[in-house]
């Protein structure tokens, strides 16, 4: 994980999160925030790691918590912690929600348009980007389906590996500052139906052929130890799995 200036930090919301984890090789983790409780828990740790971190905040969250309130809290965040936070609009579903985040003063936004054919998706993606720029914003954009149960997941047998060449193209013609992409990774907690299987060769050839950061959706393990504490408790979370740590 990096550990950077809060200069360092404006550069990479700037610049697609390019310096220095790019150039270093490094990844940056990013988590979803729904409240004050899970804001405070992701900021802390992130300060006790010395570790930054992207503060995710999805549709949904915007349309439960209210859009002034759920991104005043992570911006007193990243005012009180000693780390670099950016705070992300994950799996943004249409261009106004986008600009709206934009203008409520996210670090980053992400338009998912990979539900789209690929000139509608790069269209939608520069529409995005077009906004997003002028004000000094990232733009992350999908190409490829991922399987799993989050919003706009499909099927394991729909899912559509990211292409490399296509990766190239869609990334020339957006200008895009990150790209998500698919290599079996799947969405929610109960994502697997089967053990996970990467295309860690078909990340290579991506990560070779262009020069922004890439982003993996559900790349994160479930512990089966915490998932044994949980149901210990009272919570119900059976068949919850994630990429093994192995």
């Amino acid at each position: 994980m990096r550990n950077l200036s809060r200069r360092d930090c404006d550069a990479c919301n700037k610049q697609g999160f390019n310096v220095p984890a790019r150039k270093n090789g490094y990844a940056i983790p990013a988590l979803n925030v729904q409240n004050l409780e899970s804001l405070t828990a992701v900021a802390e740790a992130a300060a006790k790691e010395k570790s930054p971190v992207i503060i995710q905040i999805t549709p949904s969250v915007i349309k439960y918590a209210g859009l002034q309130y759920i991104t005043g809290l992570p911006k007193t965040a990243t005012a009180l912690q000693p780390v670099p936070m950016a705070i992300h609009l994950d799996h943004g579903d249409s261009f106004e929600t986008a600009s709206k985040c934009v203008e409520a003063g996210f670090s980053s936004v992400m338009i998912g348009g990979s539900f789209l054919e690929f000139a509608e998706n790069v269209a939608l993606s520069n529409r995005v980007v077009d906004t997003a720029h002028p004000k000094g914003v990232s733009v992350e954009a999908e190409l490829g389906k991922l399987a799993g149960v989050e919003e706009r997941s499909v099927a394991e047998k729909d899912a559509i590996l990211t292409d490399p060449e296509t990766a190239v193209e869609f990334v020339e013609k957006t200008g895009v500052d990150t790209l998500v992409v698919a290599i079996g990774t799947s969405h929610g907690a109960y994502k697997f139906k089967s053990e996970a299987k990467l295309d860690l060769e078909r990340l290579k050839m991506i990560s070779e052929k262009i020069s922004i950061p890439l982003v993996l959706h559900s790349a994160s393990s479930v512990p089966q130890d915490l998932v044994e504490k949980a149901k210990k408790y009272g919570a119900e979370l059976a068949g919850a799995k994630g990429i093994p740590e192995d």
